[in-house]
């Protein structure tokens, strides 16, 4: 079995989990439960039509989510496990206010899933501060892959749903 640790493939899947509208969507989801029919503009009002149409085809794609008539959009086990994926990067992130001191979760998440595909890089200045950066992530980074062992199936070879 290959490892994802900084390879394509963990570039690949990082780059379509840290799709805002993705992010914003599970953990909408997550927080605040199902997404009534008909009402995912009005939950995710700051979000372009398209972005909102591609986060839930992709989370389809994935088995991230599902509709239960009646209900509406929900979280399937592999999306709330995805939720808690980005609620550790987030935490990790904010833990090294990271990209900024202020900034807002979906930001933090993509930078975080941003940091995992990149080697790392310091000055001797700035070593310190970069390992204790490099730990952290390393555990989110093991959460991330324990993720991706269960859902093997977004690490095979499909491509995934990117806008135009």
């Amino acid at each position: 079995m290959t490892t994802l640790s900084r390879t394509p493939g963990l570039h690949r899947v990082c780059t379509v989990l840290s799709m805002p509208g993705l992010i914003r969507l599970v953990t909408e989801i997550d927080d605040n439960g199902p997404i009534p029919p008909r009402g995912l503009t009005r939950t995710l009002p700051d979000l372009p039509v398209h972005q909102v149409r591609q986060a839930v085809e992709q989370a389809r794609a994935w088995g991230l989510v599902r509709h239960r008539p009646g209900v509406g959009l929900s979280l399937t086990p592999s999306g709330s496990g995805l939720a808690d994926v980005y609620d550790a990067l987030a935490r990790a992130a904010r833990r090294h206010h990271l990209p900024a001191p202020v900034c807002d979760f979906t930001s933090r998440v993509q930078h975080a899933l941003c940091l995992l595909t990149l080697p790392v890089l310091t000055t001797e200045q700035s070593q310190e501060a970069a390992r204790t950066v490099a730990e952290d992530l390393d555990g989110v980074r093991g959460l991330l892959q324990q993720w991706l062992r269960e859902n093997p199936e977004l690490t095979q070879g499909t491509e995934p749903v990117l806008a135009a």
